[in-house]
């Protein structure tokens, strides 16, 4: 009897220990590639990851902050889905590069074609590229909408206080750094650098066609030479020839 109840009290411990040991729920979550500069650009991926053991994920909304809004989105495709950016007319028009925007986006909705989607023990990354940040918040707060294909929805949109635990169903948070010099980021950053390049490639190229040009004129004019002497040579001895016959 004595050993049946430790044996119980052995099992509920190692049930307790198994429990408090397995971890948390992965949830729908954002993160930048490189850096997201309060001012800039940046180019975020929205990773979706899939909690169920029967059924797939069809369907992504991500609702974009209303009162950080954002003039400039764009999705980059992803195969087997299908994106559509709601654009909705700003109550303040912003300024944005001494130009004013009266419409920001503010929902993204990726749908799965046909019977695809995101598979059991699998997930997806939706990457977008975004701007103008904010300069005065350090962070943006994304709500996102998880649909599964027997029609179950998740709604990641709980905000994450200060000092609490994580809620059940965090909202995506992007976390801003402090502004770079020249207010540009991510895929600005590598078009301004391709450009360069190609000013740099154009400078070689004009460099070495001057060169090869300065070497073709200093063969030309050494040619010209070799042949002037040469004539010259062959009316002396001509002369010669006709003196001496």
């Amino acid at each position: 009897m004595k050993m049946s109840r430790i044996a119980a009290a052995g099992a509920v411990a190692a049930s307790a220990v198994l429990v408090l040991s397995a971890p948390a729920f992965a949830h729908v979550s954002v993160s930048p590639e490189g850096a997201a500069a309060k001012g800039g650009y940046a180019t975020v991926n929205f990773k979706v990851p899939n909690e169920m053991d029967d059924a797939s994920t069809n369907k992504l909304e991500v609702s974009f902050p209303a009162d950080h809004p954002l003039a400039s989105v764009m999705t980059q495709p992803v195969a087997g889905w299908t994106a559509k950016v709601t654009k909705s007319k700003l109550d303040k028009p912003l300024e944005i590069h001494g130009e004013k925007i009266d419409e920001a986006v503010t929902k993204v909705t990726w749908t799965a074609d046909g019977k695809g989607g995101i598979e059991p023990g699998t997930f997806q990354k939706f990457p977008v590229s975004m701007g103008q940040l904010p300069e005065d918040a350090d962070e943006l707060v994304f709500k996102a909408v998880q649909t599964y294909d027997n029609k179950e929805v998740v709604r990641w949109i709980e905000p994450q206080q200060k000092g609490q635990e994580e809620p059940e169903h965090p909202a995506p948070v992007l976390p801003l750094t402090a502004a770079s010099d020249d207010h540009h980021g991510g895929a600005a950053d590598d078009t301004e650098a391709d450009a360069e390049d190609g000013k740099n490639e154009n400078a070689a190229a004009d460099a070495e066609s001057s060169d090869s040009s300065d070497t073709t004129a200093r063969v030309l004019g050494i040619v010209g030479i070799v042949v002037g002497a040469a004539g010259v040579a062959f009316g002396v001895l001509a002369g010669r020839h006709r003196v001496n016959g």
